[in-house]
């Protein structure tokens, strides 16, 4: 895995952990609501990469953060300038008659 993915990752984990202490929720509550082991709510915390996307969104919805989840991709400049590059259409000189 690429060090910056690892690093967005570690970052995420370390942004859950946060949001579960400022709700002064225990791991074991947040696996009970989240219906996962506390051993996953630990590799969540600690960015590893082998936990599937959709424990993850149990986990933010166990927290009320499930629409956080609607912010992934939706500020793609990169895909919008491709997308408007690709819709330039090349201006005709005029026919002459």
């Amino acid at each position: 895995m690429p060090r910056k993915l690892e690093r967005t990752m570690s970052v995420m984990g370390e942004q859950i952990k946060l949001a579960r202490l400022r709700r002064n929720l225990t791991i074991a509550q947040v696996a009970d609501r989240a219906t996962c082991s506390p051993l996953t709510i630990n590799r969540i915390e600690h960015g590893s990469p082998t936990v599937s996307i959709g424990i993850y969104a149990r986990v933010l919805y166990a927290l009320q953060l499930d629409d956080d989840l609607l912010l992934i991709a939706a500020n793609d400049t990169l895909g919008r300038s491709l997308q408007d590059l690709s819709l330039k259409h090349r201006s005709r000189a005029s026919k002459k008659e």
